[in-house]
C-alpha cells in the first residue's frame, strides 16, 4: 500500500469512529434528559446497536427513551431467531437459541414445576417464552391447537425432540375462545404430567402471549413463602353479572377458520352436589395433590362434565374445587390473592392502571413502549399480553432484563451460550 492510500484508509476509519462517539452522545444526552420543550430530532436514533441503553431507560419511564423507542419500533427489526423454520441438530439448537442447560442452585434443582403452555400461532413468541421458562429439572407439556397448520405443528415437535423434559400433550383440542375445549386442553396436558417420571411439586399454565416477569428462582421463593402447599386460584363467590355463564347452555362453533362460543335458549341445571360455583383467573398454580384430586374426585368429574356447555369453564372449575374444605392445598376463604398475571384490563383503566400504551384485544392490553416500566414494577409472576410483531422491542427488552437477572441469581458458573449477547458498551440497570 502507497503512502497515500494509508493516508486515505485512515483518514476514513476517523470519520467512522467520529460518527459513531457523535450519534452515542447524542442518543444518551436525550435518554438522560426529560423534555423540554425542543423538538426531538428521530434521526439521531440508533436502535440496534445498543438497545441495552435504551431499553434501561424505557423501563425507567423517560419520555424521552419513549420518543426514540417509538421511532425505533418502525425501523428496528430483531434478528430472526435460528433453528425455529430450519432443521438444526439438537446441541445446535441448545445453543443458538440459548437453552440453560442446568439447574441455576440446589433451591431450584430439588423444587421442579411443571408447564402447561397453549399454543396457537406466533412460533418465535413460544420459543422465546420457553426458553425463558426452560428448566432441565422442570417439566414441560405443550398443547397445539388442532387447528394449527402442519408446517406450525412439525416446526413445534422440531423443537421438543430436542428435549426429554418436552413434549406435546398426547391428545389435542380445537380451541375455541371462552368455550370448554380451552379447559380440556389443560386437563389432558394434567393427565400426561401426573404419570411424568420427574417429580414435579407444582404446575403453572401458559398461553403464547405469556412472559415471566420473575425468574425461576423468584418463582420458587414465592410459592415456598406464601403458598407452601396451598393452591392459587384467585377468585369470588359468582358475581351476580357473571351468572349467565352457567344459568344457560352454550356450545362452539367451528366452522371453516371461525370459531366462537353463543348461547342457547336452554336453561343449565343446577350444579352437582350443590356446589357453590365461583369466578376467578382461568390461570393457577396448584399442587400436584390437588391434580390429581380433579383427575378422581367424583365431584370434580362430575362439576367438569356440568361445565361443558358453559361460557369460559376455566373461570369457574379450579376455583370452585379449590374453595372445597377436603381439597389438597384449598384454599376455601381466599379471594383475589396471589400475583400470577399482570394484565391491564380495559375496565380497570384509572383504577389499576394508567392506561394502555399499546393497544386493547377483547378489553385486554397488548403490551407498548409505555407499559415496560409498569410490567417490571407489578408484583405478578407472569404478564400477559405480547404481540412482538407489533411491539418487537417490548420483547427484546423484556428478555434482555429477564435473562440477565436470572444469570446474576445464577449460583454455578455461567455457559457463554447461555447469554443472549456478547460483552457491549453497556450493562442494562436491573434496578
Amino acid at each position: 500500500m502507497n503512502p497515500f492510500d494509508a493516508t486515505k484508509s485512515g483518514f476514513l476509519v476517523c470519520i467512522a469512529v467520529c460518527l459513531f462517539i457523535y450519534t452515542f452522545i447524542c442518543l444518551k444526552d436525550k435518554l438522560s434528559e426529560e423534555p423540554n420543550g425542543r423538538k426531538f430530532n428521530a434521526n439521531i436514533a440508533e436502535c440496534g446497536f445498543y438497545p441495552d441503553e435504551l431499553c434501561s431507560a424505557l423501563f425507567m419511564g423517560k419520555t424521552a427513551a419513549l420518543k426514540i423507542g417509538n421511532f425505533c419500533q418502525n425501523t428496528y427489526q430483531p434478528k430472526p431467531l435460528n433453528c425455529i423454520q430450519t432443521s438444526c441438530n439438537c446441541s445446535m439448537v441448545l445453543k443458538t437459541l440459548h437453552f440453560i442447560t442446568r439447574p441455576l442452585s440446589d433451591e431450584e434443582g430439588n423444587f421442579s414445576l411443571a408447564y402447561i403452555i397453549t399454543i396457537h400461532k406466533e412460533l418465535e413468541m413460544f420459543v422465546k417464552l420457553l426458553r425463558a421458562i426452560y428448566m432441565p429439572q422442570n417439566i414441560y407439556c405443550v398443547h397445539v391447537d388442532e387447528k394449527s397448520p402442519k408446517h406450525y405443528r412439525a416446526a413445534v415437535q422440531n423443537i421438543v425432540n430436542c428435549f426429554e423434559n418436552i413434549f406435546i400433550s398426547s391428545k389435542r383440542e380445537n380451541v375455541v375462545y371462552a368455550g370448554f375445549s380451552r379447559l380440556q386442553a389443560d386437563i389432558n396436558c394434567m393427565r400426561d404430567l401426573v404419570h411424568s417420571k420427574i417429580q414435579w411439586n407444582y404446575i403453572i399454565n401458559l398461553c403464547g402471549q405469556d412472559y415471566p416477569i420473575k425468574t425461576n428462582k423468584d418463582i420458587i421463593q414465592y410459592i415456598k413463602s406464601k403458598w407452601n402447599g396451598k393452591n392459587m386460584t384467585p377468585g369470588v363467590v359468582q358475581p351476580l353479572h357473571m351468572k349467565h355463564r352457567t344459568q344457560v347452555s352454550y356450545k362452539e362453533y367451528v366452522h371453516s377458520g371461525m370459531s366462537y362460543v353463543y348461547p342457547t335458549k336452554n336453561i343449565k341445571a343446577k350444579p352437582p352436589y350443590n356446589l357453590t360455583i365461583y369466578f376467578g383467573s382461568a390461570y393457577y398454580i396448584l399442587t400436584k395433590e390437588f391434580v390429581e384430586f380433579t383427575l378422581t374426585d367424583a365431584r370434580a368429574k362430575d362439576l367438569l362434565e356440568w361445565s361443558r356447555d358453559t361460557y369460559s369453564p376455566d373461570e369457574h372449575y379450579w376455583v370452585t374445587l379449590n374453595r372445597l374444605n377436603d381439597a389438597p392445598g384449598a384454599t376455601p376463604n381466599a379471594d383475589w390473592e396471589g400475583n400470577i398475571r399482570a394484565i391491564k384490563w380495559k375496565d380497570q383503566e384509572g383504577i389499576v392502571h394508567k392506561g394502555c400504551k399499546g393497544h386493547y384485544i377483547r378489553d385486554i392490553c397488548v403490551y407498548g413502549l409505555g407499559d415496560l416500566q409498569w410490567i417490571i414494577e407489578s408484583p405478578h409472576l407472569f404478564a400477559n399480553k405480547f404481540e412482538p410483531a407489533t411491539y418487537p422491542l417490548v420483547m427484546d427488552c423484556l428478555e434482555r432484563r429477564h435473562r440477565l437477572k436470572v444469570l446474576h441469581q445464577a449460583e454455578v458458573p455461567i455457559e457463554e451460550h447461555w447469554r443472549f449477547q456478547e460483552e457491549n458498551y453497556f450493562n442494562m440497570k436491573l434496578n
